[in-house]
């Protein structure tokens, strides 16, 4: 899983979310910045409120929360979404060492090679790269 700081860096480098049923996000801030939630459509759901989306919390499992304003959340896309998010230049993900290599086509054409120890984190670093960090 990504960190919330790469989150935080993925979103702020124009990355945008439709939250989805099995999307992760995390809430900081309210002492809960350790607790991964979970959008599902039993316990948490994605409601379209005139001042924007909330996630809203259902039934017993997070009955002190009834809803958060989306952007008081941090989304935490998972390695498929971060993969779909290169879009065509993504070239591949190869495992070296201890970690993992995502190959992606650059802005000059050539390949970049972007590493970490979780598959998560490397498609993470090589977006970041593609959206201009």
């Amino acid at each position: 899983m990504i960190s919330v700081e790469l989150a935080l860096r993925l979103r702020a480098a124009g990355l945008g979310w439709s939250p989805a049923s099995g999307d992760r996000f995390v809430i900081p801030g309210r002492e809960m910045d350790a607790e991964v939630f979970v959008v599902s459509e039993l316990t948490i759901d994605v409601h379209q409120a005139p001042t924007g989306p909330l996630i809203r919390f259902n039934g017993t499992t997070e009955w002190a929360l009834d809803s958060v304003p989306q952007e008081a959340v941090v989304w935490l896309p998972r390695e498929g979404q971060l993969r779909e998010a290169l879009g065509p230049r993504f070239r591949r993900l190869e495992p070296i060492g201890d970690g993992f290599a995502v190959a992606i086509e650059g802005r000059d054409g050539t390949e970049e090679r972007h590493v970490d120890l979780d598959a998560e984190r490397a498609y993470a670093r090589a977006l970041l790269s593609v959206l201009g960090e």
